[in-house]
């Protein structure tokens, strides 16, 4: 990040943690409904513009994630009473969870995994690395191959930001937290790769914000799912303005819209055990094919085509250049004489 990126995140934390003590204290004093959410108004007012700070896209997208879609999220179910935050928690923790892909592990007991580790953390950022170092080839690749590294690249950098956060949170504050991702490549269905395998921070809040609310207004679960898949792309329509600076073009819509009728469609057939169904073997590839599929056509148009894809490229070969001489340096400071 630039020197204007660096003080950005100084004054973008200091707010937050500000404004993440007066939710705290206000909860701890009002009672959930009208009054809690009268009294979080201004702070979620303030939360979607912190991101516009940043002039890189990286700070700006992961920022406009935590903030414009977790944090407010979290605040919305603490104005009910619901929800992982409660006014309880230690201060630090308070913050961490209301501003971060920080989940409290419900259930002690259950022995999962918390995080990447270190030899899988190690080999994904090879991997990306090497994807970021194909990019200087993209003027010769076939469209669909660059999308193909662009969905990998998408993935291998959520799972080490997320991982990376909530470890750090974990290393800091000694939270005992649930994983972000689990194994997505390996997803059976679209129910398996959205629901329980993919970003795990994002169904853990539309549960209790959307598909349950509306499960129970409605008394029907099909509207429930349609409805989570709905709201996930307007918010997605955010992100992707947070990434390019540019009104929505409702594809990132569609795109959550059509594979919540997918996923609709698919539980509607899994009901009947007589009828036909692919084998785990090919049922994951199918999966990942119609993912990889849908987001050629209406998932990354949004961000290629204003040519944000050349600027978070440009980003990271400049974070991978930083690293390298940075190692460098420190391999000729602590090399013996």
């Amino acid at each position: 990040m630039a020197g204007g990126d660096l003080r950005s995140l100084a004054l973008v934390s200091t707010v937050v943690t500000a404004a993440m003590c007066y939710v705290r204290f206000a909860a701890q004093r009002l009672r959930p409904g009208l009054p809690r959410l009268a009294a979080f108004l201004p702070v979620l007012a303030v939360l979607p513009f912190l991101p516009l700070a940043f002039h890189a896209i990286h700070p700006r997208a992961i920022s406009g994630f935590f903030l414009a879609w977790l944090a407010e999220s979290k605040l919305l179910l603490l104005a009910a009473g619901q929800g992982p935050l409660h006014p309880s928690l230690p201060l630090p923790a308070f913050v961490a969870v209301a501003s971060g892909p920080v989940r409290l592990r419900a259930d002690k007991a259950v022995q999962t995994s918390s995080g990447l580790g270190l030899v899988s953390s190690a080999v994904m950022a090879a991997l990306l690395a090497v994807i970021v170092y194909l990019y200087r080839y993209k003027e010769q690749m076939n469209q669909y191959l660059l999308l193909t590294l662009y969905s990998f690249h998408v993935y291998l950098a959520l799972e080490l930001v997320l991982a990376s956060m909530a470890a750090a949170a974990r290393a800091v504050l000694g939270l005992d937290l649930e994983p972000q991702f689990d194994r997505p490549y390996l997803s059976s269905s679209l129910r398996d790769f959205w629901g329980r395998r993919w970003n795990l921070s994002v169904p853990a809040i539309l549960r209790p914000c959307v598909y349950r609310p509306v499960r129970a207004w409605l008394g029907s679960a099909p509207a429930g799912v349609l409805a989570t898949f709905l709201v996930s792309g307007l918010v997605h329509e955010l992100m992707f303005f947070y990434i390019t600076l540019r009104p929505p073009t409702g594809e990132a819509t569609a795109f959550f819209a059509l594979h919540g009728a997918c996923a609709v469609a698919e539980a509607w057939w899994a009901r009947y055990d007589r009828w036909w169904r692919p084998p785990p073997l090919l049922a994951t590839p199918l999966v990942l094919a119609f993912v990889m599929v849908t987001a050629f056509w209406l998932f990354f148009p949004p961000i290629t085509r204003p040519g944000a894809d050349k600027v978070v490229i440009a980003e990271c070969e400049a974070a991978i250049a930083f690293l390298r001489d940075a190692g460098a340096w420190a391999a000729g400071f602590v090399r013996p004489a």
